[in-house]
């Protein structure tokens, strides 16, 4: 029978928690350094899979949020990078869809929104280029986006 590895009291076999200090407690099979029971999901995932993802559009940002929270990509430089650009580049989609939009809003006028969906399907095109980029291993900076993106990462070190 195993023992707590904070206060020594007698736990289960399948127990997470010790019941007498609420302490976690390593599952057979898994070592406490190995972080318990739950897998890091980025553990297998390689450098160029990360930025990939990053990039995909509408809901990139997901997964840029999560590698730059991650350990696993804190000192890759060309990961966080995308990451950010991934960010920044749908800040500018929320920009044009929040903003922009509004403000070329003309009731009774059929083509208000032909400027804004113009400046929605470029910054698509530049989300399909970016992942273009990034599958063949290349690191390109987008003009201001690219710029804020590397102070960004600049700024973390």
């Amino acid at each position: 029978m195993p023992f707590c590895t904070q206060c020594g009291t007698a736990v289960g076999d399948a127990d997470r928690y010790c019941g007498k200090c609420g302490a976690p407690q390593a599952l057979a099979g898994t070592s406490a350094s190995s972080g318990g029971s739950t897998p890091n999901p980025l553990t297998g995932m390689s450098s160029r899979t990360a930025s990939l993802l990053c990039y995909i559009p509408l809901v990139g940002w997901i997964a840029a949020i999560i590698v730059l929270a991650s350990t696993r990509f804190r000192s890759d430089h060309d990961v966080r990078f995308n990451a950010f650009q991934g960010l920044y580049l749908f800040v500018v989609w929320l920009i044009v869809d929040w903003v922009v939009s509004p403000v070329f809003f003309i009731p009774g006028f059929a083509f208000h929104s032909v400027f804004p969906n113009l400046l929605k399907l470029v910054v698509f095109i530049v989300w399909i280029i970016m992942i273009i980029k990034v599958s063949q291993g290349e690191l390109y900076r987008l003009p201001i986006v690219g710029e804020l993106a590397e102070r960004s990462v600049s700024e973390q070190r």
